[in-house]
């Protein structure tokens, strides 16, 4: 029987109480008041074998639907993408597998160079300065945009685009209420962020402009009309983008993002039914100071030796809180680390072929649903995703494809009264062909039933 863990012996045990000198576990509590302590039996099963515990664990998986017995075309920011089979040995090494955090950041070298070269390629992907050491998800990384573009420009006004993810955006205002900053949607033209409405909305007051690149709904924005109109007022562009996507795509920062973020969950996460998975934060020279979390840099020691250490960190943990920019204490090391193995293994031409095959077979789907009478609403080009109108409701057409082994698109209307009957419907290169034509013809069958 293979033992992930080896249980702790009362040799163990014994040895551990004497090295820190009580006799016993009750008198290493004693300083407890008696009063507060639990008595009884907590209200748990009775614990069971390694084996009998894993094949209950197995049951319970398999109640789970998952896109390796289902073909997916659930996105909506997670997506059912390749992951190559060397990311999964490489995480799994115990050095990298165990690893919290590099407090000790003259010992973890190993850390420190997986989470440099993590910032070097989102840097390169993304055409900022530089990038920091991961943040937890891609809607806490929008956020924290949010508050040190308030902080930098000293104002209590952020615009953001109706085509940012609805989750992300709802994580944006929860951090702004604490700040005391007011949040202003910026209303959407065919699928887009409306640029005359934009401009209409910034004033002197405005903080920033968030937009997501590709957007919620699959289309691509004019960031750098958007960066115009807010460094217009000296203002901050703040960009939500798939990482993926910027392989093919003009990335943020050759159109004048002063911040770009996003998840890097495309890159060797796994969808894991919502998490966990990582966030990126790049910037400008100019606000590097400002940015949540670490930096890694790379250096030299005495003997000329390459090394990497803690170059910047700006988390209240290791300077004044009141000098604090965010109090994000910790990076997803372990996801970004998957993230970089995964770029490295595709290596450049692999992943803007991988991008390439996303723009290519959902323009497929958007022309066959086209083709077989479906209203495709928002025209134009779209990565990753498309938007289609259907009769009746969308919870029992996804219920209905289900039973033929097919998880449907995103329910917009569980977002967007407007959306009502409409599916966000996600392709990316692990979709054939003829799964694409079995979701058309399914769904063709089901409406005309």
């Amino acid at each position: 029987m293979k033992h992930r863990y080896l249980p702790m012996t009362e040799q163990d045990q014994q040895e551990m109480l004497k090295v820190i000198g009580v006799s016993s576990v009750d008198e290493l509590f004693e300083d407890i008041p008696e009063k507060v302590r639990f008595k009884g039996e907590l209200n748990l099963k009775p614990a069971k074998s390694e084996s009998a515990l894993l094949k209950e664990l197995a049951q319970l998986a398999k109640q789970n639907a998952n896109s390796d017995e289902y073909v997916s075309f659930l996105g909506a920011g997670v997506y059912d993408h390749y992951k190559p089979v060397i990311v999964d040995h490489v995480i799994s090494r115990s050095e990298f597998y165990t690893a919290y955090t590099p407090y000790q950041p003259e010992i973890s070298q190993g850390e420190l160079q997986a989470i440099f070269e993590f910032q070097t390629m989102i840097a390169e992907l993304t055409g900022m300065d530089l990038a920091n050491s991961s943040m937890y998800d891609g809607g806490t990384a929008l956020a924290e945009a949010g508050m040190l573009a308030a902080g930098q420009t000293r104002r209590k006004k952020i615009l953001v685009s109706d085509a940012v993810h609805p989750i992300a955006l709802d994580v944006v205002k929860t951090y702004a209420y604490g700040q005391s900053i007011e949040v202003v949607n910026v209303p959407l033209k065919d699928g887009v962020t409306d640029l005359d409405a934009l401009n209409n909305l910034i004033d002197n007051d405005t903080a920033a402009v968030m937009v997501q690149y590709p957007n919620f709904y699959g289309r691509i924005e004019n960031v750098q009309a958007i960066s115009d109109a807010i460094h217009a007022v000296k203002g901050i562009s703040i960009v939500s983008a798939n990482p993926l996507a910027l392989a093919i795509l003009t990335p943020p920062g050759k159109m004048d993002a002063d911040i770009t973020v996003g998840d890097a969950q495309p890159f060797g996460i796994p969808e894991a039914f919502g998490g966990p998975h990582c966030g990126y934060f790049a910037t400008t020279k100019k606000l590097m100071r400002k940015v949540p979390g670490r930096l890694v840099g790379e250096t030299v020691d005495e003997d000329g030796r390459r090394g990497y250490v803690l170059t910047l960190q700006a988390r209240e943990q290791h300077i004044r809180r009141e000098k604090a920019t965010s109090n994000i204490c910790s990076n997803q090391a372990l996801n970004a680390l998957a993230a970089s193995v995964a770029m490295t293994a595709l290596g450049k031409k692999g992943v803007q072929e991988m991008a390439k095959q996303n723009i290519l077979k959902t323009h497929y789907a958007k022309e066959a649903f086209e083709n077989a009478g479906f209203e495709v609403p928002f025209k134009g080009p779209h990565f990753n995703e498309i938007v289609v109108k259907v009769e009746g409701s969308v919870q029992a057409l996804n219920d209905a494809l289900f039973e033929k082994n097919i998880i449907g698109g995103f329910d917009l209307g569980k977002v967007s009264p407007e959306l009502e009957n409409h599916i966000l419907i996600a392709v990316t290169e692990q979709r054939t062909k003829e799964e694409i034509d079995a979701l058309v013809q399914e769904m063709g069958a089901l409406q005309h039933a």
